[in-house]
């Protein structure tokens, strides 16, 4: 019987990421292309056309996490590649915001199906180093947002070359994780091959412990993603070139997530979070008081704080609540995508009628009460250890 190639489905989940972060970094380039300089929308509504990148990878992962156990992750995967072809190339035939918002849309919905099919692959193909594997997973995302960071600033900046040219660097990667899955064997879901039933999944979605976990979701993704999406204004009068300022920040969370193993044996994930929280807080404080070469301090500190957010809350709920399954999964990623979606055209307004300081004032309040969160969610979990390998 032919077995499943770990650390080959490993390695491609890892490239399919990187198209996801990728597209990150990329559509945070086109804010000034065609923002009021470039083609001339607001800064709201270049919000607003970016909002689908966000609710539609919440709708692929809300549909996309039941379908894994139904369909099978492999189908799932497919799904993905399909999507993000589309919206690559609508995304090089943009011209206005409608065409923007319908080629986000295409790239988030494949976004959002990457994470509902390969989150849940990778907890069962590590079930005893979920947390681990799942930062090593997701160093990635920031690895992926730095990488599409300096494309942008190389292709458009430094070579003068086309926006279209910069999106279309995103078919290297694309191309590349395709083949590694190609005739590949996947594994079934853990939840599958646990034999929870349907009821005892549904049933385990209503506790509070992951009803609190998916609350604090909404907060920890729009504290990284809303500020980091909006990067280009939000730091436009710094002193500073912002897509640079991105990639750093970037790089300290890949950085981190690429170490997060020692770092869980000793703070636990509910330590982590607690620690996240208080150096996110930190960090946005400071992006509202310092400007120059004070910026990349202020960001440093910022990227500490969110470096650990996304793999960890995913790993907690894995670890702990094992029998939500995919869809438990799935509904914490897609609670964080919907939260950036609300929160982008609010961060817009602020710009576009007060200052750019104004919205990083008020995005210091999630972290804020994330600490708040997350001082009682330690306290509650101390003692209960995290079966994990060196």
């Amino acid at each position: 019987m032919e077995q499943v190639n770990k650390n080959r489905l490993f390695i491609a989940s890892c490239v399919a990421l990187l198209v996801t972060a990728m597209t990150f970094a990329i559509r945070a380039r086109l804010e000034t292309v065609f923002g009021p300089e470039g083609v001339g929308l607001t800064l709201e509504q270049i919000g607003y056309a970016f909002t689908p990148a966000f609710w539609g990878f919440t709708l692929a992962m809300l549909f996309g996490g039941p379908l894994v156990d139904f369909l099978g992750i492999k189908k799932i995967t497919w799904i993905a590649f399909i999507t993000h072809a589309i919206g690559i190339v609508w995304t090089i035939l943009a011209k206005d915001m409608t065409s923007l918002f319908i080629a986000t849309l295409f790239v988030g919905i494949g976004n959002g199906f990457v994470e509902a099919a390969l989150n849940p692959m990778i907890a069962s193909m590590y079930p005893k180093s979920k947390t681990k594997m799942l930062n090593r997973f997701h160093v990635w995302f920031p690895g992926g947002i730095a990488i599409g960071g300096v494309v942008g600033w190389l292709v458009m900046d430094v070579m003068g070359l086309s926006w279209q040219i910069m999106v279309g660097t995103l078919f290297i990667p694309l191309i590349i994780y395709a083949i590694l899955f190609y005739g590949q064997k996947f594994p079934v879901t853990e939840r599958v091959a646990l034999g929870v039933t349907n009821n005892k999944m549904l049933s385990s979605l209503g506790k509070p412990l992951f009803i609190f976990m998916v609350l604090c979701m909404m907060l920890t993704a729009a504290s990284e993603l809303g500020t980091t999406q909006r990067i280009e204004s939000l730091l436009k009068e710094s002193g500073t070139i912002p897509l640079l300022v991105l990639v750093f920040i970037n790089g300290i969370m890949a950085l981190g997530r690429a170490f997060a193993g020692q770092v869980i044996h000793k703070l636990q994930p509910s330590g982590m979070l607690l620690f996240s929280a208080i150096f996110t807080f930190i960090g946005l404080w400071l992006l509202t008081i310092t400007s120059g070469s004070g910026t990349f301090l202020a960001a440093g500190v910022f990227a500490i704080g969110v470096t650990f957010f996304w793999p960890t809350m995913l790993g907690f709920v894995a670890e702990y609540l094992p029998e939500t399954g995919a869809l438990g999964l799935s509904i914490m990623g897609a609670a964080g995508m919907l939260s950036v979606s609300i929160v982008l055209p609010i961060m817009g307004n602020l710009m576009d009628n007060a200052s750019a300081h104004e919205a990083l004032r008020t995005m210091s309040a999630l972290p804020a009460i994330l600490i708040v969160a997350f001082i009682g969610l330690y306290i509650f979990m101390r003692g209960k250890k995290v079966q994990t390998e060196d």
